[in-house]
C-alpha cells in the first residue's frame, strides 16, 4: 500500500488525498482512482476507461468493470500502475 501510494504521488503529484466509500482515493478534477488492501490481493480502482485502454496488458490479472486485482503473492506490477495513472491523469 506504501508503494502503490508513493507511485500514484510521483505520477498525479497535484492529485489530493482523499477517503471516500471508506477507502484511500485521489482526486484530480474528480476521482483519479481508488485503492484498498484486501485479504488475497490490492484492489485498484481506476475506472472503466482505464481498464478498457489497457484490457490486453491487464489480462494476466483478474478484473471487473473498473477494478483490477493484484495479487499479494505476484510481483508488483510498478510500470503497469504507473501507465494507468498516466492514463487517468491525462
Amino acid at each position: 500500500m506504501i508503494q502503490l501510494r508513493e507511485i500514484i504521488k510521483r505520477c498525479a503529484p497535484d492529485a489530493q488525498e482523499v477517503i471516500s466509500y471508506q477507502m484511500p482515493a485521489y482526486k484530480l478534477n474528480g476521482i483519479l482512482l481508488y485503492f484498498a488492501a484486501h485479504k488475497n490481493h490490492i484492489g485498484f480502482y481506476p475506472g472503466v476507461s482505464t481498464i478498457e485502454a489497457f484490457k490486453e496488458e491487464l489480462s494476466n490479472y483478474k478484473l471487473s468493470k473498473g477494478t483490477v486485482q493484484f495479487q499479494h503473492k505476484d510481483p508488483f506490477p510498478t510500470e503497469l500502475i504507473e501507465k494507468l495513472i498516466r492514463f487517468r491523469v491525462k
